[in-house]
């Protein structure tokens, strides 16, 4: 195991399917406490390092590792690294529909989730404190007796988000917040992941660069399955390899 000081350590992971490279050598390091944005054209190979990082894909050679080097995610399977503490959203919200806002944070509740514990489970003060806490950061408390299904497209994303915190993640990884939110709600999303960054670790792949720079973070540019850039929001957009392949002028 290499030492290191990282939460997240990926270096040189490389990922082929059949004959196209879709992670080339790709090196990135991400801090405790740390927020990192990634962005990169379609294709750059953003999916694919969520999907190594989380257990999805296997890389072909490289290390992937968490908490300081000391667990060796490549041997892992999904489940097991969801419990070791790196939660993901996906771009299309999934929640359940035909429940409550605040079942739906129940029913996402770190804890023992067998049969019979669900059977005589009976929420404790402290569930129902984190409950009210995850309603207050996530700005559902308002909504907290509303179907979730009858929620705005953003809703629904802050929904997920809070479902995913409910679980206690170390790192988080979120993919496209933004897409397909009003103006007003993007902003609040990029205020919610502040929030959220206070307490842990978050990895945002985004296209919107508007969003990106709200966020104010450290910015990765994905090109061909390696880091092409990295930096502020401003330096990589004036990077004339980032401009030419992925900006435009």
């Amino acid at each position: 195991m290499k030492t290191t000081s990282a939460l997240l350590y990926l270096d040189g992971v490389s990922v082929a399917f059949d004959g196209f490279k879709a992670l080339n050598e790709l090196s990135l390091v991400i801090e405790p406490g740390e927020m990192r944005a990634i962005i990169g054209p379609n294709g750059a190979g953003k999916t694919t390092m969520m999907d190594v990082i989380t257990g999805k894909t296997r890389p072909d050679s490289g290390d992937v590792l968490f908490e300081q080097g000391q667990v060796d995610l490549t041997t892992l399977d999904e489940a097991s690294i969801a419990t070791l503490g790196i939660g993901r959203k996906f771009q299309k919200p999934t929640v359940f529909e035909h429940h409550t806002v605040y079942d739906n944070l129940v029913l996402a509740l770190a804890g023992p989730r067998g049969p019979g514990s669900n059977l005589f489970w009976k929420e404790s003060a402290g569930e129902t404190r984190r409950i009210e806490e995850l309603l207050g950061i996530t700005r559902l408390g308002d909504h907290r007796n509303r179907l979730a299904g009858g929620l705005s497209h953003g809703q629904k994303q802050w929904l997920e988000i809070g479902m995913l915190l409910a679980q206690e993640p170390k790192l988080l990884l979120v993919d496209e917040p933004a897409a397909g939110m009003t103006d007003a709600e993007t902003h609040q999303t990029a205020e919610l992941l502040k929030e959220i960054n206070k307490e842990r670790s978050v990895v945002v792949v985004e296209h919107d660069m508007v969003f990106v720079r709200e966020l104010g973070v450290r910015v990765t540019c994905l090109h061909e399955g390696s880091v092409l850039a990295e930096g502020d929001i401003d330096q990589v957009s004036a990077n004339d390899r980032v401009i030419e392949v992925y900006l435009g002028r």
